[in-house]
């Protein structure tokens, strides 16, 4: 956020009194903390942020008589199956039993909202896919393999893909939510399936580099999953793969956001150009390497 025009206040999730300082005066609340997951190793921070940390906002949005909550949910809240089906926003929520922990505090936190509007908070719940794109500082999860493509450090692609967003639309179709969506609606935020074969054929493209050869397919994968994830933990890196993770690229194809189309004229912009404006931010930070 450096160099922005913006005011910044310190706050934390699970500390209401300073959320109650942040948000007097507020017209509008974009909640968009979150803990991510994929190894399932780290339950109580988690369900702490996702779960606690929403009764915390919502409760302070109450509170403090905001006019608007834009709370972000994910895809991952939603159940995936029946694949063959559309997935929009009347498929139901994973239970509290869902074996992965994200998705399932993603659901949680999501009813809680669901409720509040029940009782009269003027909140809308957006459920964003797989956000890409430039700007992404750590890198994300994703951001890394993208980096990795790049740089040719991927000696092979898996079979599945995800639907990806790019960062700037969910930005802007989380501002025109604000302004257009009625009370207590609920849009998908999604943009287009692409497999992670023809995600690295784009990375190629952009960096003029040939994509890994092989794809190994998801049961292959599986397989590997728990070396993989032995390897990390003694190493002290980053699994890129895990067990929820290839469960999402095994997720459903058919993500509909014809709702917050005909709502507030989200579009998303073309996957091309997602991954070209995010290989190019990726070597303005020094993070990919020349051939």
């Amino acid at each position: 956020m450096d160099g922005l025009p913006v005011e910044k206040v310190a706050g934390d999730v699970l500390n209401i009194e300073s959320l109650q300082s942040a948000f007097a005066d507020a017209d509008i609340v974009f909640h968009l903390a979150a803990r991510i997951s994929i190894t399932g190793r780290d339950t109580a921070s988690v369900e702490k942020i996702n779960v606690t940390g929403v009764q915390n906002v919502v409760t302070a949005c109450l509170t403090n008589h905001v006019k608007r909550l834009v709370h972000f949910s994910s895809i991952h809240a939603h159940e995936q199956l029946p694949l063959e089906q559309t997935l929009d926003e009347s498929r139901k929520l994973v239970t509290p039993t869902h074996k992965f922990l994200y998705d399932r505090t993603k659901a949680q936190g999501e009813s809680i909202v669901a409720q509040a509007i029940g009782k009269g908070l003027d909140a809308i719940i957006l459920n964003p896919t797989g956000i890409i794109g430039p700007y992404d500082f750590e890198p994300s999860l994703f951001g890394a393999v993208i980096v990795m493509m790049a740089n040719g450090r991927l000696p092979v692609t898996i079979g599945g893909g995800f639907d990806w967003v790019d960062v700037r639309d969910v930005a802007e179709g989380a501002v025109r939510a604000a302004f257009h969506a009625p009370a207590g609606g609920k849009y998908l935020l999604s943009g287009h399936w692409v497999s992670l074969k023809d995600v690295a054929r784009e990375v190629g493209l952009a960096v003029n580099r040939k994509p890994p050869a092989y794809v190994l397919p998801l049961r292959g994968a599986n397989l590997l999953v728990p070396f993989i994830e032995a390897y990390c933990r003694v190493s002290g890196t980053r699994p890129l793969f895990t067990k929820a993770a290839i469960n999402a690229i095994g997720g459903n194809r058919n993500i509909s956001h014809e709702n917050a189309n005909r709502t507030f004229g989200y579009k998303p912009r073309p996957f091309y150009e997602t991954i070209n404006d995010a290989v190019t931010w990726f070597k303005q930070c020094g993070l990919t390497s020349k051939k």
